[in-house]
């Protein structure tokens, strides 16, 4: 009998001695799960903002631009509607219009700079890609979270009220939330 009660008592230590440790591997899990949706939403907010700055660049090259078309084309009429205008003029305006037609050209793109709309509009869907891919990790970030926070206040209450029921629901919360956490990194599931 005392054999059996001694054996029940070490069974029952090295029960509580898993659980601990299982608990201490999930709040490990649960640090790593909070970084990477605190990292993941710092990288969608900054990129975010690079591709808006980016696409408030490309709005200026395009205002830039239409003006330079305009004046272009003021020019053109000026040359039309005046038959008495003298060739040095003409060729003035004409030049000028050639230069503002070239810088029509190159605020179209600039591959050397990679400056022009062309590429600023790449360029900004690189940045939004690179932030829609962040906002979709950090809502499996936020199940972790929630999963494994659970998953250690159940495990808690199976070594403090002796529940075995607890510890195998405890467990299977707490692996939902380390596939959670991994889904965040990996985006297997979207």
């Amino acid at each position: 009998m005392k054999l059996m009660n001694l054996l029940s008592m070490v069974m029952h230590e090295k029960s509580k001695n898993r659980t601990a440790l299982l608990i201490a591997c999930l709040a490990m899990v649960l640090a790593i799960a909070s970084l990477g949706g605190s990292n993941a939403m710092k990288e969608a907010t900054h990129e975010n903002i690079l591709a808006a700055n980016t696409y408030s660049f490309y709005q200026a090259k395009a205002i830039r631009q239409q003006a330079l078309k305009i004046a272009a084309s003021d020019l053109e009429l000026k040359i039309a509607s005046d038959p008495k205008m003298t060739p040095q003029i003409k060729d003035l305006y004409t030049k000028k219009i050639e230069e503002y037609q070239k810088t029509i050209a190159r605020y179209e793109s600039e591959p050397e700079s990679k400056e022009g709309k062309k590429e600023l509009l790449v360029k900004a869907k690189g940045h939004e890609a690179i932030r829609d891919h962040a906002l979709l990790q950090d809502p499996w970030f936020d199940y972790a979270e929630g999963l494994l926070q659970i998953a250690i206040v159940l495990l808690s209450v199976s070594i403090i009220g002796s529940i075995p029921a607890l510890f195998l629901v405890g467990g299977i919360v707490g692996f939902l939330g380390l596939l959670s956490t991994l889904n965040g990194f990996l985006l297997i599931i979207h």
